[in-house]
């Protein structure tokens, strides 16, 4: 019996060593030389802008795309019918696209260069990654080289419909005022859940459940539905939560959160309009796996002080 009671204290030390041991002290921020620019519409390399450069657009739609041949254009011809319509109603209004290949071994960056050749690289860019990081660091990519002064995370198979960017820039707007420039405004498909689990398996909600738990329990508190693609940060906020990242894979978006939420940066959780497309990368059982030990290392290697955070803003 006290055997039994001693194990479980054990199997948690040993589980907190492997995580302090494994952790990177800093986030992976490593560029290939190739990441490091851009074709323009007339295929000539022209090198990338910074986040730490002033914004020169109003907003940057960055899209994190792997193997995304067939349900990319669906989504860009929604984004740009949307963003080219709003820009004739107001002249002032500004925006850029920038597509960030993940490695893909499928003709994604092909198919997103016709974007950038019809619409211009002012508007258009693509970036591709020389190997496979993971969602999270492909969107840090984008992130890194945007001139937006609103950067919104959109998923490339247009899951979420694009004009619903107005809810999350009215929620963002209600958090004013703003501390340091930083607010986040997620999108949010909680209001969807009772639909949503009539149409999955026991097992698949069974996971949700599980996942929402550890969510709570180990990282953020007070958001719903922490995993919606559809997110819009002020510029300074993206810089500061991007650049204090470690997590590239699936569950980068509760470390953003938890990040976020350690600085004290607003966050608002607005309703989106949402419909499930079919050749999600996730496998359901090993993803939700992954998942779960990324976010318990992501408590044990804060906790421990293996990655640690800072208030005050760091300057690149």
């Amino acid at each position: 019996m006290c055997q039994e009671e001693s194990s479980g204290p054990s199997r948690l030390g040993s589980v907190s060593v492997i995580a302090f041991i494994t952790a990177t002290k800093m986030p992976p921020h490593h560029q290939h030389e190739e990441e490091k620019f851009f074709l323009n519409a007339k295929g000539q390399k022209e090198t990338l802008p910074s986040i730490w450069d002033s914004p020169t657009k109003q907003l940057s739609v960055v899209v994190p795309s792997y193997n995304e041949e067939k349900r990319l254009p669906v989504m860009m011809d929604e984004a740009l019918n949307y963003l080219e319509k709003r820009q004739k109603q107001d002249p002032m209004f500004t925006y850029e696209v920038i597509v960030v290949d993940d490695g893909s071994q499928d003709q994604t960056s092909q198919v997103a260069l016709k974007y950038c050749q019809k619409y211009g690289s002012d508007k258009v860019r693509v970036i591709t990654l020389v190997q496979n990081r993971g969602k999270g660091g492909a969107v840090r990519m984008g992130v890194f080289s945007s001139r937006g002064e609103k950067i919104l995370m959109a998923d490339a198979d247009g899951a979420t419909k694009f004009p619903d960017v107005e809810k999350l820039e009215k929620g963002l707007s209600d958090l004013r005022p703003w501390p340091d420039q930083m607010a986040i405004a997620c999108g949010s498909r909680a209001h969807l859940e009772k639909e949503s689990i009539a149409q999955r398996s026991y097992f698949r909600t069974l996971l949700m459940y599980g996942f929402h738990f550890l969510v709570w329990f180990l990282c953020v508190k007070g958001i719903r539905d922490t995993q919606c693609g559809f997110k819009l940060l002020t510029r300074e906020a993206a810089a500061r939560t991007f650049s204090s990242l470690h997590i590239e894979r699936w569950a980068f978006d509760v470390e953003l959160l938890y990040i976020a939420q350690f600085l004290k940066i607003p966050i608002a959780e607005v309703a989106v309009n949402w419909t499930e497309i079919e050749g999600s990368k996730l496998v359901p059982f090993w993803s939700w796996l992954q998942m779960g030990r990324d976010l318990l290392f992501i408590r044990l290697r804060y906790l421990l002080g293996a990655w640690k955070l800072e208030r005050t803003r760091k300057m690149s």
